[in-house]
Formats: C-alpha cells, sequence, structure tokens
C-alpha cells in the first residue's frame, strides 16, 4: 500500500461520441472545449463542491450537478456563458481516478 497522493492533473476520457462532436466544432468552439477540458483536469475537485464552487472559474464557465437527486453523478460544465456544456462523470477510484466526458453540445 502506498500513500501517494492522487489529485490533478486527472485523467480524461472521452466517449467517441462526445469526442466525434468535439471535433466538428467550429475551430474557436474546440478552443472554449479545450478551455473548459484545461479547467476540469487542474481542479482540485473536480466536482467543485461547496459554497461559491465557480468562484475559481474563467468568466462564463460553470459547474452544477446533472441532476440535484444525485449529488455524486454527472455534472454540466457550460462554457461560452452558456451556450455549450460537457457533461461528465469522475471516478474516483484510489488507483487511475479519471473524468469521463459523456456528451458535447455548443449552438
Amino acid at each position: 500500500m502506498t500513500d501517494e497522493f492522487t489529485g490533478p492533473p486527472w485523467q480524461m476520457d472521452w466517449r467517441l461520441d462526445a469526442l466525434a462532436v468535439r471535433d466538428a466544432l467550429p475551430e474557436h468552439a474546440r478552443k472554449m472545449v479545450d478551455e473548459a477540458r484545461a479547467e476540469l483536469v487542474t481542479a482540485k475537485d473536480p466536482y467543485f463542491r461547496g459554497i461559491e464552487a465557480d468562484a475559481v472559474l474563467p468568466d462564463g464557465m460553470a459547474v452544477e450537478p446533472a441532476r440535484s437527486s444525485k449529488p455524486k453523478g454527472a455534472r454540466l460544465f457550460s462554457f461560452d456563458h452558456g451556450n455549450g456544456w460537457l457533461t461528465y462523470t469522475f471516478v474516483s477510484r484510489a488507483e487511475d481516478p479519471q473524468i469521463i466526458v459523456e456528451q458535447v453540445f455548443w449552438q
């Protein structure tokens, strides 16, 4: 057993359909998705729990539960002032914790 700290940067995996949507976006929208990705993989807590959880995020980005009845479930990471979002889950296993992007949307 090791006492190694597992923390950021987190690993991120994409569902193939979410990655295909990201790759099909216009370049400026892909850059916004990549900025959102950078915020997630470097966050101390990918679920951004607590009061003023979004205070550390750049303007136009926010994180909230996809369903309030599942506080440890999927999250919506909105960007571009709500015009786009990623739906993701965080698998916090002891070895190799990772973020899984399930959906990407931008309008």
